[in-house]
């Protein structure tokens, strides 16, 4: 039994999706359901499909947005050695938790 699986384009990444999954992504600015219609791959009962520039696919991957959170923080230090140079920042990345429902074929 082959599982069905989709590669998605967001936020400028790439993230292998499936039914049932929850993804954390960048910040999304909607609320409630959200749809990915930048599908670059698509795996149905083991077919492969891939998009071209001119011929994207007719898929689209439906989820739903779980929360708005921020990741942990992360530590930004630079130093320059006997110049007395050091500069500390902290930074914490806005995410999205988006639950992966399904898979449509839109034509």
């Amino acid at each position: 039994m082959a599982e069905n699986f989709a590669v998605i384009r967001t936020g400028g990444k790439m993230y292998r999706v499936a039914p049932g999954q929850i993804l954390v992504v960048e910040r999304l600015e909607e609320e409630g359901t959200v749809i990915f219609d930048q599908v670059l791959m698509v795996s149905e009962e083991g077919v492969i499909s891939y998009a071209t520039e001119d011929k994207p696919l007719s898929v689209e991957v439906h989820g739903r947005i779980l929360r708005q959170e921020k990741d942990p923080k992360i530590i930004v230090f630079k130093k320059k050695r006997r110049k007395n140079y050091r500069r500390k920042k902290g930074h914490r990345q806005l995410v999205s938790r988006v639950k992966i429902e399904s898979i449509i074929k839109t034509a």
